[in-house]
């Protein structure tokens, strides 16, 4: 079983599928791990080299910690990238995970040329969009976790996947209540721009999390920047839409291209 080793020591599982193709590396969110991924890993993998982690406290990496920093999560993806010496690597976020994708995008710009921010707006610090946000988090706690995840219809019509959906995060340690930090220093629109990393907002018309109206509003203020917004789709797109989903990330892939590193 693969492993790499964070900066600090700490082990980090991961799995690598798929023969060569150009890279996507997919990051979950806060219920997932490397598992969580098992459509779009089937349907990804013979286009693409599709790379999965479980971020410490998740799945297989390192549990042993009293608690878990979510500072700590883009070291955890740059390990993983420097292992397999990946190079234009697209990474693709899943919620908290685009926080950690961005991070380590920023860290590593040689490596990787796009960030998908999946239904997130990857920790920017920018207070409008702070203040966004925060809107849009007060409604959610309003709603049910699992309804903020996965839409009524679907919890309905597919009550054995919404199990699984829920069984999935029994699997790790760290739940989100233990997360920490997560959006402290986030990057600015400056320094996204400064680092040539090309962004994608997938945001879903149904999110009950983060509303589309904020992530366009992100969208708006960082130049440059690709949007995506799927008809239907949830918080948790790759789980109950993946068709929908898989489709944009491979679109996604194929037409975000490294763009000209900047000037010193």
């Amino acid at each position: 079983m693969p492993y790499a080793d964070s900066d600090d020591g700490t082990s980090v599982y991961y799995e690598r599928h798929g023969s060569g193709g150009p890279a996507i590396l997919l990051v979950h969110g806060s219920g997932g791990h490397h598992a969580a991924w098992w459509q779009q890993v089937a349907a990804l993998r013979d286009a693409f080299t599709v790379l999965t982690v479980d971020l410490r406290g998740f799945g297989r990496s390192d549990s042993s910690m009293a608690e878990f920093d979510g500072q700590d999560f883009p070291g955890d993806v740059v390990a993983v990238l420097d292992k397999e010496d990946v190079r234009d690597a697209m990474l693709v976020g899943q919620s908290i995970g685009s926080v950690a994708a961005l991070r380590a995008a920023l860290a590593r710009p040689e490596r990787v040329s796009s960030v998908v921010l999946g239904h997130s707006l990857g920790g920017i610090a920018h207070p409008e969009l702070a203040e966004l946000a925060a809107a849009d988090r007060a409604e959610a706690v309003k709603l049910p976790v699992i309804d903020r995840l996965l839409t009524s219809a679907f919890q309905s019509a597919r009550p054995d996947l919404t199990f699984l959906f829920q069984q999935m995060g029994t699997f790790n340690v760290a739940r989100m209540a233990d997360l920490r930090n997560l959006d402290t220093d986030g990057p600015t629109l400056a320094d996204i721009t400064a680092s040539g990393v090309r962004v994608a907002f997938l945001a879903g018309e149904k999110d009950a999390v983060l509303s589309v109206k904020t992530v366009t509003r992100a969208h708006e203020l960082l130049a440059g920047s690709h949007l995506e917004i799927v008809e239907g789709a949830p918080h948790s797109m790759y789980w109950e839409t993946p068709q929908k989903y898989n489709a944009a990330i491979a679109h996604l892939r194929r037409t975000l291209t490294a763009p000209v590193q900047p000037a010193a």
